[in-house]
Parts: structure tokens; sequence; C-alpha cells
């Protein structure tokens, strides 16, 4: 790319006279965005690293699950209300309170003195997240009219989003061990700080021209969050609790909140989601591709490794370094998408050729078992990556081209909350999948291999997968079952076969919906990416 392919279409500025940016702007403001993305990035898969050591000090093992919950429920709830405020108000102040609020919970979090306490912090850190994911995705276009010129700065979000994936299983390991867990915390302040600075510098404040006074949609707002938080704890538990009474009132929550919603949005002046957007048939296919997207996306990052480490017996270490080519290869993706679609005729064909992508890791995973050469594998995970990388950027770009500039915020969040939500249902229904056949398996391996006493007794402890993870837990079950007379190393072997097998299953569940998504893809009218005249929203200043 020369540097005058990257100057943005010049901007409008307050007195309607058109200004053009600089390339150093426009650089500095694209890495100011891609910092915000790094930052997410970075603490998502940091932190996941640091839980054991958390746990072990501050205790209260009843809030370990909400460590993740709490933060991915804020960040659902509050990416599609950021996303339509950005859209009337200008997106750069949701930038800056986005980063501050961010930075400032992970610091909170970095000296919480209990669990409750660092729970309580990471919902904070969800709202941060949730208002950066849905503002800042939208401010790319106010900076980049032009979707071809457009395409190309999005391989600096997908570099940003590539490399804190890849380095954070690494860093956080590392921080943990030698500087201990609240550490891996701390370090999203440099990072905030920097893309704090680059935000508040050089990203200039864009607002659409708006008749009137806005009135906020505060009902629609709530609803909103009601629906999406009771439909996020309904995926989670309905899996591990079933139809009991608690997941049943979830779901009737959410089902009844979600129709009070529409109906408000119905009446309100100003709603947070224009329902008009789901008139347009092409808008439709693509938030269900967003959603299909991200079942394949994160059901991979989750359960690639926990094949490697329960199926294969692999170290952490070692797992990380044969799934990074899946992260890697997101910004490797996204970087040949920017010199591929611009010159295609037709450029949804590139969504076919990522989804196919994706269809070949999802096989791939599935076909793998411990005596198949490793860089098959990691050729597989490979794929994937290069296959999100024709996906995502493109969908985000085609959805704004569509929805047009007035709806640019909360379509670019409907996105993001489509596959966020897609991530939910799949790793849920993923890890629904894997857990029974895992838990039947190893049920019916005992209940031949031993006395039905035994097997009751054994069966509860071992249909947990963590006792093929961790080496401390292992050692001590060999133990047990040794002095139970019971050949330990053949009836983990087995289970360790076990979870292969499961895995496969719920990889293969994964396949199916991606295969769906190619053919989907087929319903898109083509998407024309013309070089757009000077930008219509006004310049509000620094």
């Amino acid at each position: 790319m020369s540097e005058s392919d990257l100057v943005t279409v010049p901007p409008t500025t307050r007195g309607g006279a058109c200004a053009v940016r600089p390339f150093r702007d426009s650089l500095l403001a694209m890495l100011g965005i891609a910092l915000v993305n790094m930052l997410v990035a970075l603490d998502q898969t940091v932190v996941s690293t640091a839980l054991p050591s958390i746990l072990s000090e501050l205790e209260g093992f009843q809030y370990y699950a909400w460590m993740a919950s709490a933060y991915l429920l804020a960040s659902v709830v509050t990416v599609p209300i950021f996303g339509r405020l950005g859209d009337y108000f200008g997106r750069k102040p949701f930038v800056v309170a986005a980063v501050i609020t961010f930075t400032a919970a992970s610091v909170l979090c970095g000296i919480a003195p209990s669990m409750l306490t660092l729970v309580l912090a990471r919902g904070l850190q969800g709202v941060g997240g949730g208002m950066m994911v849905g503002t800042a995705f939208a401010a790319i276009p106010d900076l980049f009219p032009d979707p071809r010129t457009r395409v190309r700065w999005q391989v600096v979000m997908a570099g940003a989003y590539g490399i804190g994936t890849a380095a954070g299983p690494s860093l956080g390991g590392f921080l943990s061990e030698h500087y201990g867990w609240r550490s891996t915390f701390l370090v999203n302040l440099p990072v905030g700080l920097a893309g704090l600075y680059c935000v508040v510098r050089h990203l200039p404040n864009f607002r659409r021209a708006v008749q009137g006074k806005v009135r906020i949609d505060w009902l629609g707002a709530v609803l909103l969050s009601i629906a999406l938080a009771c439909l996020q704890m309904c995926v989670e538990d309905l899996p591990r609790r079933g139809l009991e009474t608690g997941t049943v009132v979830l779901l009737v929550t959410t089902l009844v909140s979600g129709a009070a919603f529409l109906a408000c949005e119905r009446r309100a002046l100003h709603p947070i989601v224009p329902l008009a957007l789901f008139d347009n048939s092409k808008l439709v296919v693509l938030f269900t591709l967003s959603m299909l997207a991200g079942v394949a996306m994160f059901s991979l990052i989750f359960f690639a490794p926990l094949l490697l480490q329960g199926g294969f017996g692999m170290s952490p270490q070692q797992a990380g370094l044969i799934a990074t080519p899946l992260p890697v290869c997101i910004a490797a993706g996204s970087l040949l998408n920017s010199h591929i679609v611009v010159r295609l005729k037709k450029p949804t064909t590139i969504l076919s050729a990522g989804f196919l992508l994706l269809l070949v890791a999802c096989l791939g995973v599935a076909m793998t078992y411990r005596y198949t050469p490793l860089l098959l594998l990691e050729i597989a995970l490979g794929c994937g990556g290069v296959g999100l990388g024709f996906v995502l950027n493109n969908m985000n770009v085609f959805v704004q081209e569509i929805a047009g500039r007035e709806n640019f915020g909360i379509a670019t969040a409907l996105m993001q909350s489509t596959r966020m939500v897609g991530g939910m249902i799949g790793t849920a229904a993923v890890g629904t999948i894997v857990a029974r056949s895992y838990a039947g398996g190893v049920s019916d391996a005992l209940a031949h291999l031993t006395t039905a006493t035994n097997a009751a007794q054994w069966s509860a402890r071992l249909s947990d997968p963590q006792v093929l993870i961790d080496a401390g837990t292992r050692a001590m079950t060999l133990t047990q079952l040794a002095e139970a007379g019971i050949d330990g190393p053949e009836i983990l072997n087995l289970s360790r076969q076990l979870l292969v097998g499961s895995i496969h299953t719920g990889v293969l569940f994964v396949a199916m919906a991606i295969a769906a998504a190619v053919i989907l893809v087929r319903r898109i009218p083509d998407v024309t990416l013309h070089a757009k005249p000077a930008s219509t929203v006004v310049e509000s200043g620094h």
C-alpha cells in the first residue's frame, strides 16, 4: 500500500469546507482505535491464564464462574446501546470514556482484596469493553468514508487483535509466574494510557447532523439490557441445570422483555435499535452470518486448547504454541483480504471463501488424533484464522454500506453483538455436547472395568476433564485409583480418547453451522464498494 492509498476522503469541517486529513493524523487516530481493540483482546487472554492463581489467593470459589460471566454480561448489554448513542452524539466522547472506564476497572481488579470485589470490577471492565466495541469500530467509517480505503485500514485493527490474542496466554503465564496474578490486570494500564493519548489527540469527533433534540430511548435501553442479560444467563445455566425453575424464569423473562422491547421500539422517536434495519433482507442475512461466525470463532478458541491439553496430554505452553496460528492468521487473512476484495467484481465472494476456510478448520480439528502430525492441525487452525480475517472485517464494511451513515453505530454494534451472542450459544451448545458425551462414555467404561459400586464412585470424579489437564489432580487421582485396585493409567488413557471423541462431535456440530453459512452467503445480493464523496458528518473539534 502506498501512502497515497491510505489518505482518507476529506471530511467536512464545521464550516462546511473540506479539509484533507494528513496521513500521519489518520495513522495515529487509527493506532488509537487499534490499541483500544488490542486492550480488549489482551485482557481476555492474559487473565484466563491467571485464574488458578487468583482462586488460590482469594478463594471464593462460588464466584469463580462469574469472573468471565460478569465481563461478558456487561459487555453484551452495553454494545448496542452505546453504538446507537454514538450515532446521535458522536463517538469520540464514548471511546474516551470507554478507555478510562476499562483502564480504571483494570486497576481495581489488580488491587481487589476479595473475589466478590474482583467480580464487580470485572463487570465494570465489561461496561468499558462494551463501550469500546460499540463505538470504536463505528469510528472507522467516520475516518474513512471510502469503503475501499476502509478495507485497507482494517488491517491495523486485525493486526492489533492478532497480537493481543496470540501474545496474551504467554504474557499472562509469564506475568502470573514472576510478578503475581495482579500484574495480569495492571498490564492494561500502559496499553490503555497509550490508546487514550492517541484517541484524545488524533481522533476527530464527527457528529451526525440531527434535526431537533434527541430523546434518548431509556425504556428501550432498559428492556434491551434485561433481555440480553437474561439470555446470557439462561444460555450459561441451561446446559448445566436443565429446565428447572431458575432457567425457566430466565427464559420467560427473556421472551417477555424482548417482546416489550420490540413494542417500545416501534413507538420510540429515536429508538435504540431502529427496527427498520431488519426490513432489509441483506442486513438480516449479514447479522445471521455474524452469529454463525461467532459460533465458529469462539468454539475453536475454547475447545482446540482443551483437545490439545486434555485429549493429547500437552502442557498449556505446548497447546498455546500449536493454537497460535488461529489468532495470528486472523491478521494475515485481513492483510491478504485488503488486496483481494477491492479487486473483486462481486466483493461478497470473499465471504464464501472465508466460511469455506472456517469449514476446513472445523473438519481439520474434528479429524485430528494423537497420532496425526501436528503440522496438519496447525494448518487447519491457520485456515480458520485466514477465514475469520476474510469474514469479520468485510462484514463490518458491508453492513455499514447497506445501513447508511445515520446507522453506522448501531449497525456495527449489532454485528459485534450478534457475534458475541453466537459465541455464547455456540460454546454453550458445544460444551453441552462435549460434557454429556464425555461423562456418558466415562460411566460406560467404568461399568465394564470396575464393580458397580466403584463405577458409581469414580464416575462422578472422572467425568470432569480437569483431571486430564491439571497435573496435581491427575497424580492424586492415579494414586487413589491404585489404592482402590483399579488400573489408573488405563482409565485415564481411555478418558483421553473419550474426550477427543466428544470434542470431535462438538466441532462437527460447528462445521454444520458453518456449512449453513456457506449456503446463506449466496442470499446476499452484491455490495459494491464504490469510492465515496466527502463525508457529510460534522467534525466538532478535538
